[in-house]
C-alpha cells in the first residue's frame, strides 16, 4: 500500500519560515551589503570588496580579542564538562530529593543574562559585596575592576556557576536512559565504579556530551552580556572577548563596514569549530559501526 504524503503540513511551518526570514535571514542580507561595501551616509554605497575583510585578518586588535575568547572558551569547557558529568553522577535518581535537587540545578539557567552580571558584580565589590567583602576581610587582595586576573577569575567563576546545571541535566538524562540491566550485570562480574563509568555511563552519555560540548562551546565563544556587565571588557582590554569588541566596533566607533566583516567572520568561526567538534566527537561511533 502506498503511503500517502499530505503537504498541507507545509503550512504549518510557514509562519516559523516567515519569523526566521525577519529575525534572521534579512538582517544577515544587511551585515554582508555592509561586509562588502562602504558608505559616505544617505544610503549611498560603493564596492568595496574584500578591503574590510582584509584588514580585520591583519588586526592586531582582532587577534587579541580571538586569543582571550578561545582561552576563555577552552577553560570553560575544561571545567564545566568535567564538573557537570561529575554532579550528574552523584544526582539522587529517584525520590523527593530528585525532584528538589532538578529544581535547584535548573534555577540559575533561568536568570537573564543581564540579572546574572548584575548579582555578580555586586557579590565581588570589596565594600557591598559579600564574596569581596569577605576576601578582604581574609587578607586577600581581591579586586576585578583593576586587576585582570581577578577579573577573568570572577568572569569564569561566573559563568561556571550559570552554566554547569546545563551540563549535569543533560548527563543526568543520559544516565536515567541506561537500563538497570547493565548495573546488576556490572555487579555480579563485580566491576569497579570505574569499570562501570568507563564502559557503561560514559557511552551512554556521548550522545548528550556531544550535545552539551557544541552547546557550551557556541555559547561561550558568543557570551557577551555577563563579561560586559561585570567589567565592560576591562580592566583595560583583559576580559574584551569577540563579542564585546565587535559592540565596540560597530555601535561605539560607527565602523559599520569592519565591524559587519568582523561579524561574518566571527560566524564562520564559530561555525567550524562546532564542525569540527561534531566530525571528532561522532567519527568514533561510526567506526565501531563499520568494524
Amino acid at each position: 500500500m502506498q503511503k500517502v504524503q499530505n503537504n498541507k503540513a507545509w503550512f504549518l511551518v510557514l509562519p516559523v519560515l516567515v519569523l526566521v526570514a525577519f529575525s534572521a535571514v534579512i538582517p544577515l542580507m544587511t551585515v554582508v551589503n555592509y561586509a562588502f561595501n562602504d558608505t559616505f551616509g544617505n544610503n549611498a554605497f560603493f564596492w568595496a570588496g574584500l578591503e574590510w575583510f582584509d584588514e580585520m585578518i591583519h588586526s592586531d586588535r582582532l587577534h587579541g580579542a580571538l586569543g582571550r575568547q578561545a582561552l576563555f572558551s577552552a577553560i570553560i569547557l575544561a571545567i564545566e564538562v568535567p564538573l557537570g558529568i561529575f554532579v550528574a553522577l552523584n544526582m539522587p535518581k529517584k525520590g523527593f530529593w530528585s525532584s528538589l535537587v532538578l529544581v535547584v540545578m535548573a534555577l540559575p539557567l533561568l536568570i537573564p543574562f543581564n540579572v546574572v552580571g548584575t548579582i555578580w558584580q555586586i557579590f565581588g565589590r570589596q565594600d557591598i559585596g559579600l564574596l569581596g567583602h569577605t576576601l578582604a576581610a581574609m587578607g586577600i587582595d581581591y579586586n576585578y575592576t583593576n586587576d585582570p586576573i581577578d577579573a577573568w577569575v570572577t568572569v569564569i567563576v561566573m559563568d561556571v556557576w550559570h552554566w554547569t546545571s546545563l551540563v549535569a541535566l543533560l548527563c543526568y538524562a543520559g544516565l536515567q536512559s541506561i537500563p538497570q540491566a547493565y548495573y546488576q550485570a556490572a555487579k555480579i562480574d563485580q566491576a569497579s565504579r570505574w569499570a562501570v563509568f568507563r564502559f557503561i555511563e560514559l557511552p551512554k552519555m556521548k550522545g548528550v556530551l556531544l550535545i552539551a560540548v557544541l552547546l557550551r562551546f557556541m555559547d561561550s565563544f558568543m557570551i557577551y552580556t555577563e563579561p560586559f556587565v561585570v567589567t565592560g571588557g576591562g580592566p583595560g582590554n583583559s576580559t574584551t572577548f569577540l563579542s564585546i569588541d565587535l559592540v565596540k566596533m560597530a555601535v561605539g566607533q560607527f565602523d559599520l563596514g569592519p565591524a559587519a566583516a568582523f561579524s561574518l567572520m566571527y560566524f564562520l568561526v564559530i561555525l567550524l569549530v562546532s564542525w569540527v567538534f561534531y566530525t571528532v566527537m561522532t567519527n568514533p561511533d561510526k567506526s565501531e559501526a563499520g568494524q
